[in-house]
């Protein structure tokens, strides 16, 4: 019995190959450079690109869990699609599904509508998986620093509310539905788990919570989504600025807020509740202080 996780190097799968790995389940880690990857002692790093059809066989080929979690890159659908397919034709039928809050409402933001799509073919094909969908990532914040420590908060957020969710909430759900799903004696029914936080944050609110933390002015940079893509644009790929200023817009005009008893489901699965915007920015202040 194995768990194969792709997406295994990034900020969420470090975290579900090590809390796996603390669970004691045999892990798979599914990396582009084997030879350069660093995981914890008895995880197999196996070499594998979603579009390399061969390579996702061979990887696929002696587990029984997948972990299915692909970046937001322009053939995210075509990767994604593969390795479901791939997987249903290895037998696979204990899978859990990494994709987004209200992937099946923002249908203007493409990275949304290709996770919803990728949910729509779980469905129809009847596979066996827990799909998530978190919110936006607290830690995306911490790489604010600098402009944070000169007293602006520049992510355009709005005044809608974002239910913010912390990593380490997400990957310990993503965990507890792995291993969940590869100790039952049975595939087990297909669900969807909404994850995040348990406040709804405006780009006022955090500015006032980084304000408070780091003991001086912190002022929201306003809505401007027009220089926000620019900016973003001179250091990343075009068409994913313009994607994530998409995804704000929506966050601008209709908030990003948790269903009702989402965070009643996250905390059964926890045994505690979701973590807060307010301490996440206390632990991330305290570290660029040590």
């Amino acid at each position: 019995m194995s768990i194969l996780v792709t997406g295994s190097t990034g900020a969420i799968g470090t975290q579900v190959v090590n809390g796996l790995v603390a669970h004691k389940a045999t892990v798979h880690a599914l990396t582009r450079n084997p030879d350069k990857a660093s995981f914890p002692h008895g995880v197999r790093a196996v070499a594998g690109e979603m579009t390399d059809v061969e390579s996702m066989r061979a990887a696929l080929k002696d587990v029984d869990t997948l972990f299915l979690l692909n970046a937001v890159v322009a053939d995210e659908v075509t990767q994604a699609l593969i390795a479901l397919n791939l997987a249903r034709e290895a037998g696979i039928q204990r899978i859990v599904y990494f994709s987004v809050q209200n992937s099946d409402a923002f249908t203007d933001v493409p990275h949304f509508t290709g996770k919803y799509t990728v949910e729509r073919a779980i469905e129809q094909l009847d596979l066996p998986a827990t799909v998530l969908r978190p919110s936006y990532f607290m830690q995306n914040d911490a790489m604010m620093k600098g402009a944070l420590e000169n007293g602006v908060y520049p992510m355009p957020l709005g005044e809608r509310g974002v239910s913010m969710v912390d990593t380490r909430d997400i990957a310990e759900i993503a965990v507890a539905s792995l291993l969940r799903r590869e100790q039952a004696a049975t595939p087990l029914p297909r669900e969807v788990i909404e994850l995040v936080g348990p406040d709804a944050i405006t780009g006022k609110d955090a500015a006032a919570i980084w304000s408070e933390t780091l003991g001086k002015p912190v002022a929201y940079g306003g809505n401007d989504l027009v220089g926000f893509e620019k900016n973003m644009a001179s250091r990343a790929p075009s068409w994913s600025a313009y994607d994530i200023r998409l995804m704000l817009a929506r966050f601008q005009s209709d908030g990003m807020l948790p269903k009702p008893g989402a965070i009643d489901i996250m905390t059964g699965i926890l045994g505690h509740a979701p973590r807060s915007y307010r301490a996440f920015a206390k632990e991330t202040a305290a570290a660029w202080k040590a």
